[in-house]
């Protein structure tokens, strides 16, 4: 195990944000040492060998989100890799004001209040909730984001330890996700996305948990987890729901009183999304995409962009949102190519497409093994993954965009590729056995003949 240097190894990082971020980097060490409290909390409370290997994944995670966090802080690449950030920080800023009394509600411009009536509110809610703890402090508030990105690495683990029962499975699962470029950039800033991809590993769990298991703390824990992914982006909830309702149905299975339990799981899912108002939200945000014209709209918009593409599809009717789906999806799952590519910030993620691009042969094999094997218990996964793909073919015309929101799909499907690897060093380990058993007969063969040679000479 490597616990110890991981842990010297974040500490000279943290005293890095103290030093050379001096004051923010002092304050912004609070949160990072309150969530990796409570991860490393949780993380104990299993078996030593199990908690090791929970808290070395975190650790991993957590030093390289902090570390691009520091960088993206002392040289202002925020604007480079997700200016949202800078957005979020404005908002939030005057949303402390207005609590705190310090200005009235007017400072709020129409733009703010037209963004914060989209479905990210949470995000700026979030934000000013950390300012008014922590002050206003992107740094802050960005490590607390990074903190809990690292959190899903052990998350993952756990995810692919209970469907597969391979601790290899879930080990490599876990570095994909600790150590994947995309996975690092898009957690390790003041950015929606690393806790989006958190909230949807945890959610996750929790329905595996509840496909072995009933339980009341599970079914809360999910309800929560699924209230904080409607308010960052309402309409993943609604591919959330589905996995929930495949898990509890389809891959249910057993017997009639298994059948009765799982149901009443359901209901209770069902009144605790009602109680919390997560089903009221879900429906405003749905409003407000009333029609394919309106997603047309929203898809046209980026497509212009200078990494758009397919700017002449249109998705306003049925049938045009049909066509799309075959290019939409090519580009969600394999861009920016890199004969396409044409700006500084598509080079910096070319390394990262590669290695995407080559763990494919993986997916394929683990996809396979999982369905012949393991589809019951992986029902929700594929229909998460698969109405989420297809969502995002449909209205995605931005290759930058596709690839950011890529990594809500990459979170699970870094499992199936750690299946596929397992199954490919599995095979070539039984190979290599089958070959030492078979060397290690003939030997005993040559030997045998040999002694029965002398013999009949001594004879």
């Amino acid at each position: 195990m490597y616990l110890k240097p991981l842990i010297f190894l974040n500490i000279l990082i943290m005293i890095a944000y103290a030093v050379i971020a001096f004051p923010d980097g002092v304050v912004a060490l609070l949160p990072i040492i309150i969530v990796s409290g409570v991860v490393i909390f949780f993380a104990n409370r299993f078996e030593r060998e199990e908690s090791n290997i929970l808290i070395q994944v975190f650790l991993i995670a957590l030093a390289a989100r902090l570390t691009l966090g520091l960088l993206v802080d002392v040289f202002d690449l925020r604007g480079f890799f997700g200016g949202d950030a800078n957005t979020y920080n404005r908002i939030a800023s005057k949303i402390v004001d207005v609590w705190t009394g310090v200005s009235g509600s007017e400072i709020l411009e129409s733009r703010d209040l037209n963004r914060m009536a989209g479905g990210s509110r949470g995000m700026y809610y979030l934000t000013a909730t950390l300012y008014l703890f922590f002050g206003k402090n992107i740094l802050a508030a960005q490590a607390f984001c990074g903190t809990v990105g690292a959190a899903t690495a052990p998350v993952v683990y756990r995810c692919a330890k209970l469907l597969y029962s391979n601790r290899r499975v879930a080990i490599i699962a876990a570095y994909f996700v600790a150590l994947f470029p995309a996975m690092i950039v898009w957690s390790s800033q003041l950015l929606k996305d690393g806790l989006i991809v958190f909230l949807l590993a945890f959610s996750m769990l929790m329905i595996i948990r509840l496909q072995k298991k009933f339980s009341t703390v599970d079914i809360l824990l999910l309800c929560v987890a699924m209230l904080g992914v409607v308010t960052f982006r309402f309409y993943i909830f609604y591919m959330l729901a589905a996995a929930v309702v495949g898990a509890f149905i389809v891959g249910s299975g057993g017997t009639k009183q298994s059948l009765t339990v799982r149901l009443a799981a359901l209901l209770m899912i069902g009144l605790g999304l009602t109680y919390l108002g997560v089903l009221r939200s879900a429906g405003r945000g749905l409003e407000r995409i009333d029609s394919l014209q309106t997603v047309q709209t929203s898809r046209a918009g980026l497509a212009r962009d200078e990494a758009g593409f397919g700017e002449d599809i249109d998705v306003s009717t049925t049938e045009g949102a049909i066509s799309a789906i075959p290019i939409g999806l090519t580009y969600l799952l394999l861009a920016p190519f890199p004969w396409q590519v044409a700006t500084l910030r598509q080079t910096v993620v070319l390394p990262d497409v590669l290695i995407w691009w080559s763990s494919l042969f993986f997916l394929v094999v683990g996809v396979i093994y999982s369905i012949r094997h393991k589809f019951k218990e992986t029902v929700p996964i594929f229909l998460f993954t698969g109405m989420l793909s297809f969502a995002y073919s449909i209205f995605q015309g931005n290759v930058g965009t596709a690839y950011r929101q890529r990594t809500q799909i990459q979170v699970f499907l870094f499992i199936f590729i750690a299946v596929g690897i397992t199954v490919f060093l599995e095979r070539r380990e039984n190979k290599k056995a089958l070959r030492e058993a078979r060397r290690r007969e003939m030997d005993r063969n040559f030997r045998e003949r040999e002694r029965l040679r002398v013999e009949g000479v001594g004879s």
